[in-house]
């Protein structure tokens, strides 16, 4: 065997003292309870923000609607008056009026929020959009077509507020 290859081992180093270990193990506790308190100040803080959150979302569907409903005061004002005019006077005329004109400001304010009215009269009938409230026999119109509108539907941002509620024509053949 060659004796080249042999290493002597190299000496040891001398293991830390009783001491050193100490703070080392102190040090690292140290560390450790840093960090389990950053820890827990941070899951502290998120537990505040959803909180904060939770709140705020509720405060803001609580007053979702405040713009609408300031637009809607004045129309009721207009209601109130014209009422008021109606039991004055004995022109039917004038009251019709006013209450046409209270009904397009009505309209305006809902066409802002988003709100439009539609009718279902002649178009074929389409259950997501109409509320069919009866069959009509009908020779002059196709089945399935809508002849008559007892409400009319209206929509919001193109999803459906209220359903058209309709008479929907039906062939004579057809047995209601």
């Amino acid at each position: 065997m060659d004796e080249s290859n042999v290493r002597n081992p190299e000496p040891l180093e001398s293991a830390p003292s009783a001491e050193a270990r100490a703070e080392t193990v102190e040090e690292l506790r140290r560390q450790v309870e840093e960090k389990q308190d950053r820890l827990l100040r941070a899951l502290a803080e998120v537990e505040n923000i959803k909180r904060r959150t939770q709140r705020e979302r509720e405060e803001y569907i609580r007053y979702a609607n405040e713009s609408l409903l300031r637009d809607l005061v004045p129309v009721l004002d207009n209601l109130d008056r014209a009422l008021e005019a109606a039991r004055g006077t004995g022109e039917v005329s004038g009251v019709v009026g006013g209450v046409e004109l209270i009904q397009r400001e009505l309209l305006k304010v809902l066409e802002r929020a988003g709100v439009t009215r539609y009718s279902a009269l002649g178009h074929p009938f389409d259950p997501t959009r109409h509320e069919a409230i009866a069959r009509v026999v009908s020779t002059d119109a196709r089945p399935g077509t809508v002849i008559g509108e007892t409400l009319p539907g209206y929509q919001l941002h193109n999803r459906v507020l209220r359903a058209a509620l309709v008479s929907v024509a039906a062939a004579p053949d057809e047995d209601a």
